[in-house]
């Protein structure tokens, strides 16, 4: 059973934080909402994609960000001039490099981290399914 797959974060500034994921994922804005029951959002992806991020923002002030130092979006990127790429874009668009709490992500790739806290990693290689 697989439809469509969506990954919602409450971030901090909408704005903000859809420029950063567009740019430096180079996503594409599929959508966005304004003051639906109190949330504005934004949806993040690439057309005819089975997934997409949507980026939330409540005007209720006690909804805030809190990532954990666990919470990733990992990105596989086998190319090393692709990633190398990313990486850069990623710099560029506003995110900042770090550690990652889990230390085989540093052996990997690269971790980066938003405005709000939350890490994107990308590795350098693909996806293979434990055994």
């Amino acid at each position: 059973m697989f439809g469509h797959f969506r990954i919602a974060r409450p971030v901090s500034d909408l704005e903000r934080s859809a420029m950063m994921y567009a740019r430096g994922l180079e996503l594409q804005e599929l959508g966005r909402f304004e003051n639906h029951d109190g949330f504005d959002g934004v949806m993040l992806g690439l057309p005819d994609s089975p997934f997409h991020f949507e980026f939330t923002h409540c005007r209720d002030p006690r909804i805030v960000p809190s990532p954990t130092p666990e919470d990733l979006l990992v990105v596989y990127l086998p190319d090393a001039d692709v990633w190398a790429a990313a990486c850069r874009r990623l710099l560029a668009s506003g995110f900042v490099a770090a550690t990652a709490f889990n230390p085989y992500w540093n052996r990997r790739g690269r971790t980066f981290v938003d405005f709000d806290g939350y890490q994107v990693v990308l590795e350098n290689g693909t996806w293979l399914p434990a055994v």
